[in-house]
């Protein structure tokens, strides 16, 4: 399990996701456009800082869903108003997180692990809850064979610990396999009560 943790899965990161870029790049080149027009002048992608490994703050890319449409006020309307048709159909299907291979790619991912969250839930973790950034941040991982947007946070945290104290090729392959099928049912996309995630208080 070691060797495979510390040597083999990054190697198989850097293949997959640079071969994968390769052949999808016209099919996302096609998804940026289409985003573009469908984000009333928002952009095609979603640029924000996120803690990797060890806390280390990255970049994280993602095709963007929403519009930046506010209120009288200036504020933000709520995820579920500026959620486009498209932008429905892109993160339903999970393709809003394929320009993420890009981070793959450059290290500050790894095709599977706990998913990096906001910086600022970093001071509300558990020690216990911290230990998700022993390892690289994944595109997909073992809360979301679990429940992905559907489970509590303290549920999805215990899985990413357990994923980090159980990672093994066997274990790799399970998820991809469970995600595949996950993508296909466009299964628990949402929480119960919001159109993405409720945001983490400390105490869910």
């Amino acid at each position: 399990m070691k060797l495979y943790r510390d040597f083999f899965k990054r190697g198989t990161d850097v293949a997959v996701s640079g071969l994968t870029l390769l052949v999808l790049a016209v099919p996302l080149a096609a998804v940026t456009v289409w985003l573009h027009f469908a984000n009333r002048g928002a952009g095609a992608f979603f640029l924000q800082e996120r803690p990797g490994k060890d806390g280390r703050i990255f970049r994280v890319v993602k095709f963007k869903t929403m519009t930046d449409e506010r209120d009288a006020e200036g504020r933000l309307l709520p995820d579920a108003d500026r959620l486009t048709g498209v932008g429905r159909f892109v993160r339903s299907a999970s393709v809003d997180e394929l320009p993420q291979l890009w981070n793959v790619l450059k290290g500050d991912m790894s095709l599977i692990g706990p998913r990096p969250l906001l910086v600022q839930y970093l001071p509300l973790y558990s020690p216990e809850q911290a230990r998700r950034h022993e390892v690289r941040p994944g595109i997909t991982g073992w809360a979301q064979c679990h429940g992905r947007n559907a489970i509590s946070w303290q549920k999805k945290f215990e899985l990413d610990v357990w994923y980090v104290d159980h990672i093994s090729f066997a274990t790799d392959c399970r998820i991809i396999r469970t995600t595949i099928l996950k993508v296909l049912r466009r299964a628990d996309i949402s929480s119960g009560t919001s159109a993405t995630m409720e945001p983490f208080s400390g105490n869910n």
